[in-house]
């Protein structure tokens, strides 16, 4: 089918998504590319259940075979996904008021063993072993939205060793060997050499990862403040204490003197009012080396400990580099991880991201990037189209 059909065929067009393709997809040069990925985006935004090409092209009111363009639009054409998520991020900057960037996990459950990147795993949330993708999503958090402008799709065991499963899966050679580390901290220096995006703290959950000190010292080596909820056991060295002192933040904070006791009020869902113990350090800390060249000693991270309320559950622990901000504002922004759960959710409800059915690492990334452009269209819409179009759980910034 003519890609010049598309635009004619496809119904519920107007001036708003337009104005929105011109700006985000401007990279693209031929016509034909915004014409299908119009198409694509309608779709994301519009149909209810599994977004495959063919149901797709119904959605839009096209011919079937309409479905094969999609299809080639996402596997086959050769669009660079960086300057789109880059144009996603400076439009939610410049719409909303962005006050930190974090990262959620995605588990893509998968049948087989040819999807790029699929393989036997431990979901770290359920603790089951499924057959699965694995994926890291960037997000811009502003108020209480979080908004997905990257992705990452973590690459190990034979995908990372196997030269024939890449070359046929079209992985390029510079994502060999990259650990969920070396990801968010590579993630994390793009988007700082971005001139319109704003320098922003990185809120984290580094409570199941392996590498949190490696993540810690990256962001430390670009002078990025953090927000990182930490596990119990991990390392620590108190500010000018010797390097053979290294204790755990939960052991730190378990001597009363060492700790000082901020209560919060929070709300409950009846209206009464709680009160919340919040503990932090009365000094500072710095993370133990991970590892040669690693050195990150002289960076000091201030730790915040809130007890269960009931006792039924282990304590919590954060790490920040805001030394100076006060208790409330650092736990508030820890919620924008919260936020980003929520948000992964709503990916995985109503823009589709389970749902790509190619086996190219391309391909894979395309279908995500337009689930993003469709997610950030639909929260940053004006009031009056997004009352039209709005879907359950998303709400316009």
């Amino acid at each position: 089918m003519p890609s010049s059909e598309v635009r004619t065929a496809r119904p519920g067009g107007g001036a708003c998504i337009q104005t929105f393709m011109n700006e985000i997809f401007q990279a693209f040069q031929r016509p034909e590319q915004r014409r299908w990925a119009q198409a694509y985006l309608w779709a994301l935004i519009h149909l209810s259940g599994k977004k495959t090409p063919g149901r797709m092209a119904r959605a839009n009111a096209l011919p079937p075979t309409a479905a094969h363009g999609l299809h080639q639009f996402i596997n086959a054409s050769p669009w660079e996904w960086g300057p789109v998520r880059r144009r996603l991020a400076t439009r939610v900057a410049e719409r909303s008021t962005p006050h930190a960037w974090t990262v959620a996990e995605l588990i893509i459950p998968k049948r087989g063993e040819h999807s790029v990147g699929v393989r036997r795993r431990v979901d770290t949330l359920t603790g089951r072993t499924v057959n699965c993708q694995r994926a890291l999503v960037f997000f811009l958090a502003a108020g209480t939205q979080c908004f997905p402008v990257g992705w990452s799709l973590l690459l190990d065991g034979v995908w990372d060793s196997d030269r024939e499963r890449r070359r046929h899966a079209r992985i390029p050679a510079s994502e060999a060997g990259r650990t969920p580390a070396d990801h968010v901290t590579g993630y994390a220096t793009e988007m700082a050499a971005q001139p319109r995006l704003p320098r922003l703290p990185w809120v984290l959950d580094l409570t199941r990862c392996d590498e949190a000190a490696k993540v810690l010292a990256g962001l430390a080596r670009q002078g990025a403040d953090v927000v990182c909820e930490v596990s119990p056991d991990q390392p620590v060295l108190p500010t000018g204490q010797n390097p053979s002192a290294v204790t755990t933040v939960s052991a730190l904070l378990e001597a009363r003197h060492a700790r000082r006791t901020r209560v919060l009020l929070r709300q409950n869902s009846d209206g009464g009012v709680r009160a919340v113990p919040v503990h932090t350090y009365t000094g500072t800390v710095a993370v133990s080396r991970p590892g040669p060249g690693d050195d990150v000693g002289a960076h000091p991270y201030r730790i915040l400990e809130r007890p269960c309320p009931d006792g039924r559950q282990p304590a919590r622990y954060w790490l920040t580099t805001l030394t100076d901000r006060r208790v409330e504002d650092v736990l508030r922004l820890a919620h924008s991880h919260t936020a980003a759960l929520s948000a992964v959710a709503l990916l995985r409800q109503r823009f589709g991201v389970l749902d790509f059915e190619g086996r190219s690492y391309p391909g894979w990334h395309h279908h995500m990037t337009m689930a993003s452009a469709a997610y950030v269209y639909q929260c940053l819409a004006p009031p009056h189209r997004a009352a039209a179009t709005t879907l359950t759980g998303v709400r316009p910034a």
